[in-house]
């Protein structure tokens, strides 16, 4: 677990790890560079709870903190935690259970609640929705390409699994989401879980609002580093759908990485137009003679509705895959 100044909610954090039905348990802590309180709150718990491992982190950032952590585990079951949120008593009985249950090859994942001290935004409504219904069915793969699709805290695995996902060693960011990719090359099978194990904490401080890591272009490359990597079929034609923002970025990946592709969308008028060297073109111009993959850069849930209808992404020679 890497603490960064989270003495506003560490304690209620480590409270809920030492409540854990599940009892065989140690949790390695890493400070990172706290400024705040955050250090005499984990030697304090540490002082009367020997399960718990407190040590300062020799790098800097959350990567380093994980990576640090890992290395000083010795456990067979592997998951992570984060400082501001809180665990459901029995979470790590159940990400344990359905383990043994089914053996190596899987990852463990189980549902999360958002809360807040403020208004909860309708954007991390429908995500949380989002999720626990891929968890709820163990589908979480099916749709990696939209956004992360195993929460952080809400995962477990077994160690020779993780090493054989690379563990912590990616230098990349969202880390999350970059682990999260290499469980889908490595070919790891989502079990489903209903049940509530986590509640995630949202606040102004959080690392996901406030650092250049977790910014929509940093998701963005991710998403195309991994397509390129280990979906995508020199065979067929690419079509990048959508010409807002994410589209543009989208495609000026594609031209970096000397990748030809054909843009459309449904705005008439952008159709026609020349955007970044690129013809912007009607999806009904497109032939369905030849095989494609299609990105989706369309945020709106309507639009989608309308694009999973048409008969270019409908047709048996195309592949769909949502980057929204």
């Amino acid at each position: 677990m890497p603490v960064k100044n989270a003495d506003l909610y560490l304690e209620e954090c480590l409270r809920s790890i030492i409540d854990q039905s599940e009892r065989n348990w140690e949790l390695i802590a890493v400070n990172d560079h706290s400024s705040d309180s955050s250090m005499e709150i984990l030697k304090k718990y540490s002082s009367f709870e020997n399960r718990i491992n407190v040590i300062d982190n020799n790098g800097i950032g959350i990567i380093e903190a994980l990576r640090l952590a890992y290395q000083k585990s010795y456990g067979n079951f592997i998951t992570r935690m984060d400082a501001d949120d809180i665990m459901m008593p029995h979470k790590l009985q159940i990400l344990k259970t359905n383990l043994i249950d089914n053996g190596e090859g899987n990852v463990s994942i189980g549902g999360v609640k958002y809360f807040s001290s403020g208004l909860l935004g309708n954007g991390y409504q429908q995500y949380e929705k989002w999720l626990n219904n891929l968890t709820a069915n163990g589908i979480n793969f099916t749709e990696i390409y939209k956004e992360c699709v195993i929460p952080s805290p809400s995962w477990m695995m077994y160690k020779n699994d993780f090493e054989r996902c690379g563990s912590f060693d990616s230098d990349i960011y969202p880390e999350d989401y970059d682990l999260c990719f290499r469980m889908y090359r490595e070919r790891v099978k989502e079990l489903r879980c209903q049940e509530i194990v986590h509640y995630w904490r949202d606040h102004s401080a959080r690392s996901s609002r406030n650092l250049l890591e977790y910014s929509d272009n940093s998701f963005l490359e991710l998403k195309v580093k991994y397509f390129i990597e280990l979906d995508y079929d020199k065979e067929k034609q690419i079509i990048l759908w959508g010409a807002g923002k994410k589209g543009k970025n989208v495609a000026s990946n594609l031209k970096a990485r000397a990748i030809s592709f054909r843009w459309v969308c449904n705005n008439e008028n952008k159709i026609g137009k020349d955007i970044s060297g690129i013809k912007m073109e009607s999806p009904d111009d497109i032939s369905l003679d030849k095989e494609c993959q299609i990105l989706i850069l369309v945020a709106n849930k309507r639009d989608q509705s309308e694009i999973k209808k048409h008969p270019l992404s409908s047709s048996r020679k195309t592949d769909v895959f949502f980057f929204c």
